[in-house]
């Protein structure tokens, strides 16, 4: 179980972090997705600091299990609310293939730490 968290974990946190340094450095590609489910460009720093904390969170999560299952847990709630953004605008999983990626991690990561 703990070698399974630490996989996970660091897929999570590896996912997060680079997702939030793609919107950063204003990767083209991210920013038409952003603009096309709302996202305002104001927002675009507090989604990538919110992915970076939840990455950073499952990090030290390895350590100090009750910060590794809220920051796993907030990184779900987080890609929950990006891909009803797509699914609400009637996208195809083309558009957000890799926000169910992180989301689907994030959730296995959950549930691990759960069963710690």
């Amino acid at each position: 179980m703990t070698i399974a968290l630490i996989i996970f974990g660091s897929l999570l946190a590896f996912a997060a972090i680079g997702s939030a340094i793609s919107k950063l450095k204003k990767v083209p590609d991210v920013m038409a997705a952003m603009e096309k489910v709302g996202v305002k460009p104001n927002q675009i720093p507090v989604l990538a600091f919110l992915e970076i904390a939840g990455g950073l969170g499952v990090i030290v999560g390895i350590w100090v299990p009750v910060l590794g299952l809220v920051s796993s847990a907030a990184l779900v709630l987080y890609f929950i609310g990006a891909l009803y953004s797509h699914f609400s605008r009637g996208h195809k999983v083309v558009d957000f293939g890799a926000a169910l990626g992180i989301f689907v991690i994030a959730t296995v990561t959950t549930i691990l730490q759960l069963k710690r």
